[in-house]
Parts: structure tokens; sequence; C-alpha cells
């Protein structure tokens, strides 16, 4: 039997996930938010504490994507093009400042496959956000000052989360929209009767990104709401206010990670 996740197989191709690399690129619509302090602490992992300068701020993102692997698998769309959205909080780990990912979506078996390796929380979702084509017609936004970009996302028919941002200018640097590392818990609970609280895996892993880059990047004004939603508790991080909106297109790599605790020995 074969493969890297399961399923395993004689052959090894019917695996939701395939042994790494995994290439990604995708189209990014992100907002920067204001969560209330202790809503944000109270998301927090043991080992990670709320970070003192910029404590409750967070970022959505809304992602178009498009995968592969050691192939050309984009050349199968159906099966390598999925949307996600996903929050991130800032913390710290230790002195390292760091963005925890306590919620996140997606639309595709395959890519929830691996972030549960990754110690993503990944549940089902429905993620959209505004299209952008260079040919000047009603039908789409500019990427350009002015430019206004939507975004939503739903779980088990509700809707979850609903971004705007309207473009004004260039990023300068856009390496700092990538200045903090992921940092996720893989938790694998345990079946066996009486072993219900001891989990098989549990542990706080940091995300290693091989090449990234960033691509056209603007920033402009945003809005951003978390509506209530049965068996969700996104909304719970209770948005103050916004910040800074973006639209950019990202690229990167996932061959490793590293493993910052491990609870679970």
């Amino acid at each position: 039997m074969q493969g890297y996740t399961v399923p395993l197989s004689p052959r090894g191709t019917a695996n939701l996930a395939p042994t790494p690399p995994w290439h990604y690129a995708g189209t990014v619509i992100g907002v920067e938010f204001f969560a209330d302090p202790a809503a944000a602490e109270a998301a927090l992992p043991e080992g990670l504490v709320l970070d003192p300068e910029t404590p409750g701020r967070g970022v959505a993102l809304f992602i178009d994507w498009q995968y592969s692997s050691t192939g050309k698998e984009y050349l199968d769309p159906a099966r390598s093009q999925y949307r996600e959205f996903f929050v991130t909080l800032d913390a710290r780990w230790n002195d390292t400042p760091v963005a925890w990912c306590p919620y996140i979506y997606v639309d595709n078996d395959a890519a929830m496959a691996r972030g549960w390796v990754q110690g993503f929380p990944k549940k089902l979702g429905s993620v959209h956000q505004t299209r952008a084509y260079p040919i000047g017609a009603p039908a789409t936004p500019a990427v350009a000052a002015g430019g206004q970009f939507g975004a939503t996302a739903s779980a088990v028919g509700q809707r979850i989360a609903e971004a705007r941002v309207t473009l004004q200018q260039p990023v300068e640097n856009p390496a700092t929209l990538m200045n903090r590392p992921v940092v996720n818990l893989r938790h694998f609970p345990s079946l066996a009767k009486g072993q219900h609280d001891k989990p098989a895996v549990h542990e706080l892993v940091m995300a290693v990104l091989d090449n990234p880059a960033v691509d056209e990047a603007w920033v402009g004004t945003s809005e951003l709401t978390f509506p209530t939603a049965p068996g969700e508790e996104l909304a719970d991080l209770a948005i103050q206010r916004t910040g800074a909106g973006f639209r950019f297109h990202l690229s990167y790599t996932v061959t490793d990670l590293k493993t910052l605790t491990d609870y679970s020995s």
C-alpha cells in the first residue's frame, strides 16, 4: 500500500495529498482588522501570547489558489484550483512575532488534507472574490486607484465573512505583507476508550515557506464583517475597526515545517 495521505492504495495515486513539494500560486484579497484583545487572547493556544505591541490585530485573507506538485497538475484545474478563507492573529512565540491561524475554510478536499498535515484547522466552506481582467470592460474592476474588490465566505450555508477593498496605491515594499511566520497546532485526537483527552498528536508548529513571492500588490481602504453563524466562533473576535485593505498575487512552496513544542510526547 502506497501514498502519503489516506487513502493508501496499490499504486499510491488515490491519496488526497501526495508527498511534498506542494507549490501554490494565488490571488489574495486581504483586510487588516482589530479585534477585541480579550477575544483574540482567548483564541490563542498554549505556547503563544498576545503580541503586546499589536494586541487584537488580525488579518482576514480570501485567496483564489492554484496548486501543483511534482508535475503540471495545474493542467487539471478541477483538482488544482480551489478557494480559501482564513484569519490570523498577531501573537508572540517567546520573543518572536508570529501569526496564529485559529480559523480557516476551504472548498477542496485535497487542500483540506494538506492543511491538516500542516496544522491548519481547515473546515469546508464556500469562498468567492471579485476577479479582475485587463480588458477594460464594465464587468471588471481595474487594478488601479479606485478599483473595488469584494470577497465573501460561507460555511454550511451561512455567511461568515464579508469584505470590501478599495485600492489606492501600489505597496512600496511587498515583503511587509509576509513579515510574520504562521504558527499552527497539529492536533489529531485518540479514539480509544479512556484516551479521548490524550491526543495522538498535539504539537505547536511554525510554517516554513520556500521561495515566497508577492507581486502586483496594492493597498487601500477596507470594510470587514464577521456575521454570527450557528456552529462558528469567528464572530466572537468582535471586530472593533479595520485597517488597510490589500490585493496581491502570492506564491510559495511547502516541503517542511518547524516543530516548536510537542505537547503529546
